[in-house]
């Protein structure tokens, strides 16, 4: 699953990477740093080049928190394919006038643009994980078993709140209506004037929450029917439905 970006490093046995396989992943990890990444000093690398160390692990993980990586070490192969991503950035970094004018790869006469770009995503692909992890923990979204549930999620909280629209409108400044306190009865009395008008402000406030709540039920309300009611009349049969 790995095979794509171990080739463009030039990693040794690209087909046969294991990630699971605790020799090869340790080694793998210990040949990224040595011949790619290098964060850390030559004399630095010591706990990390120390693969059948029982510290080793505690060497990795402390490397991925010094590499900001935004998996853990229990993530193994999100954290994997996040390190190899770094390190082909580096390598191109290392390498621009080798890369940047190789042909690009023509697309297959064969693939036709679909409407829903969600459809041809392989989620099962560590890019796919990887990359929807990472968006998750920038908008510090909750995470999810399903990676589509967390790329919806995305896509929603980016709508809402990200949006040129969004931000445009939450910019703008919202003009209060002056409410007489006077004409409206709380139903209780505090005994305090103070606290009397204090209530009544939060009363007022709650019932513009619960307009605001039912307008959003009512706006879907609206947009269920507009699903589950779309009949197919045939008037050949003299009926409506499908």
């Amino acid at each position: 699953m790995f095979r794509r970006k171990l080739t463009a490093l030039d990693y040794h046995n690209p087909g046969e990477f294991d990630c699971t396989d605790e020799s090869q992943f340790r080694n793998c990890i210990v040949w990224l740093e040595d011949q790619k990444i290098r964060h850390y000093k030559i004399e630095d690398r010591g706990n990390l080049r120390d693969v059948p160390g029982s510290d080793w692990p505690a060497a990795y993980n402390q490397y991925l928190q010094d590499l900001n990586c935004p998996f853990g070490a229990s993530e193994r192969a999100e954290a994997v394919d996040w390190l190899l991503g770094l390190a082909v950035r580096y390598e191109y970094g290392d390498n621009v006038n080798k890369y940047k004018n190789c042909p690009p790869l023509e697309a297959s006469a064969n693939v036709r643009a679909t409407s829903d770009p969600l459809v041809n995503l392989d989620t099962d692909s560590p890019d796919f994980k990887a990359g929807v992890m990472a968006l998750a923990n920038i908008l510090k979204i909750q995470r999810h078993d399903d990676y589509l549930v967390m790329l919806k999620a995305v896509r929603i909280l980016i709508q809402e709140r990200l949006s040129p629209e969004a931000i445009a409108k939450a910019s703008q400044s919202k003009e209060g209506v002056p409410v007489a306190l006077d004409k409206h009865i709380l139903g209780f009395d505090t005994g305090d004037s103070t606290l009397n008008e204090a209530a009544q402000i939060l009363r007022l406030l709650h019932i513009e929450e619960l307009r605001e709540l039912q307008t959003k039920i009512n706006e879907a309300i609206v947009a269920v029917q507009a699903v589950i009611a779309d009949p197919k009349t045939d008037h050949r049969l003299g009926k409506v439905g499908r």
